[in-house]
């Protein structure tokens, strides 16, 4: 019911990558991605799932604790669409619209000295702020979506966990077995 009557605030994030820059810097090309979003469209409609993105949750998440939200709200604010299209110029287009984003930027855990001052930081501190605050939210799930969705397309995902200490020192990055 969320999806269809908000709850909180709807926001739409996108943007359009230009092909040059999707190959320099996500080390991958429009039609990969493109490609990818398909698969992953089909999957999440296979799966039942609440949204066709791949980790709307963890941006959210990290939003949440760092601004003083309640992070019990991440599970149904997580609930989103992506869409995306290849253009005609080779550019990329991708949107994120998440349609029960529930945030506040005032009162509750925003009064918490660090998580105040994070919101002051993004300018949203305040009664007015949620609006602000849900678009920058918006954003940061965006960019979480190319960027895991690149290093999938790029086969560098498992590469920069281990680049970037994520794995455990000493342990393989091998993927999980049926028996792990």
């Amino acid at each position: 019911m969320n999806s269809l009557h908000t709850r909180g605030k709807r926001v739409v994030a996108e943007v359009t990558l230009p092909a040059q820059l999707i190959e320099e810097v996500l080390h991958t090309s429009a039609e990969t991605l493109y490609r990818l979003c398909q698969l992953t469209n089909i999957g999440s409609l296979l799966a039942g799932a609440v949204n066709n993105g791949a980790q709307y949750a963890n941006g959210i998440a990290a939003m949440f604790i760092a601004c003083g939200q309640d992070v019990a709200n991440v599970a149904e604010s997580s609930a989103g669409f992506n869409f995306t299209e290849l253009r005609d110029d080779g550019s990329y287009y991708v949107s994120i619209t998440i349609p029960s984003l529930v945030v506040a930027t005032y009162g509750g855990g925003t009064g918490l000295p660090t998580q105040r001052e994070c919101l002051e930081e993004l300018g949203c501190y305040g009664p007015d702020g949620a609006r602000a605050f849900a678009e920058i939210v918006a954003a940061t799930v965006l960019c979480g979506e190319l960027s895991l969705g690149s290093a999938i397309a790029a086969d560098e995902w498992v590469s920069s966990h281990d680049a970037y200490g994520r794995n455990r020192p000493g342990e393989p990055s091998t993927p999980l077995s049926a028996n792990s």
